[in-house]
């Protein structure tokens, strides 16, 4: 296996580099987490289980995330920087679709514990959307990379999309039942979602229709089922040219970076959800607030 391409000179060296670095801090910092959280499982026994859980998801995220940085491929286009059946579009995104669901179901525990908390039907009825979204969504990215067909990966996107656009609402529906740094964490939370969005509306989808209508102006044939399946599974190009992988790194850059930093803070959502009832704004019911009406007896009974 040849490292001749491992230089300062070749863009595609020094963005897998980036990737290399980001992957190790990401890992040092679900390490610590999971110490943090072995530490102090005596005192919150009580909420270890939601505790554990989110971290044992970031966990497949964070390390899901950190394999696809050090053997990246793009799957439609069967690329990827070394030659090992690792680097195989099966094996990738095998465990892609384990971490993504993964991060889908911390999303939707999260939202359900903070609509909970506020009583917010809203809220709770998207959390309970979110998983199933995502679960499709793993099926369209399939169906595009065992037929190749972009077409897929549109709907792949798109139904994220649609997913963080209701967690954005989700999120903004419940940074009014929350004061102080909650509330703070919760409306940073929303505009992240929002700038994701806008991201995938304004990048992503359309890089992916271009390409679609692109192979169908061309004629393109996609694969089959069982061919397609044949192929993932069996055929891998190795390049280090930064022409064939300019499209690929902004969207892995801003996945295997932020998207794996969400999943943490995530996690870390089980470590303060003890102390959230303390900023939990209490409304009171509609008209408390105003003063009881003056209510005027007149008696019928003659005055002697």
């Amino acid at each position: 296996m040849s490292l001749a391409w491992l230089t300062f000179s070749n863009p595609v060296a020094v963005w897998w580099d980036c990737l290399l670095a980001a992957s190790g801090a990401n890992i040092g910092l679900w390490l610590l987490l999971h110490l943090h959280v072995r530490k102090t499982a005596p005192r919150w026994r009580s909420q270890m289980g939601t505790v554990e859980v989110l971290v044992l998801l970031s966990a497949a995220y964070v390390f899901g995330c950190a394999f696809r940085s050090v053997l990246p491929r793009a799957d439609v286009e069967r690329i990827c920087l070394f030659d090992t059946w690792l680097s195989s579009v099966f094996v990738g995104r095998s465990v892609a679709t384990v971490a993504e669901i993964c991060f889908a179901v911390q999303w939707a525990i999260v939202l359900h514990e903070l609509a909970r908390m506020a009583n917010s039907d809203t809220a709770r009825n998207i959390a309970r959307i979110v998983v199933p979204l995502i679960v499709l969504a793993e099926g369209c990215s399939w169906y595009a990379v065992i037929t190749t067909n972009y077409l897929g990966n549109v709907f792949e996107n798109s139904l994220w999309t649609v997913a963080f656009v209701f967690i954005g609402l989700a999120l903004l529906r419940l940074s009014y039942s929350f004061r102080g740094a909650v509330q703070f964490a919760v409306a940073a939370a929303t505009a992240g979602v929002a700038a994701y969005v806008v991201f995938m509306c304004t990048v992503d989808l359309p890089m992916y229709f271009a390409r679609w209508q692109a192979d169908v102006a061309d004629g393109r044939e996609f694969l089959g089922l069982f061919s397609g399946l044949h192929d993932v599974a069996t055929r891998w190009v190795v390049t280090h040219d930064i022409a064939r992988w300019k499209d690929e790194i902004a969207w892995m850059s801003l996945y295997f970076s932020m998207a794996v930093w969400a999943s943490l803070l995530l996690a870390g959502f089980g470590l303060v959800q003890h102390l959230l009832p303390r900023y939990h704004v209490s409304r009171p019911p509609v008209g408390a607030g105003r003063r009881p009406a003056a209510v005027v007896v007149r008696s019928s009974r003659p005055i002697a």
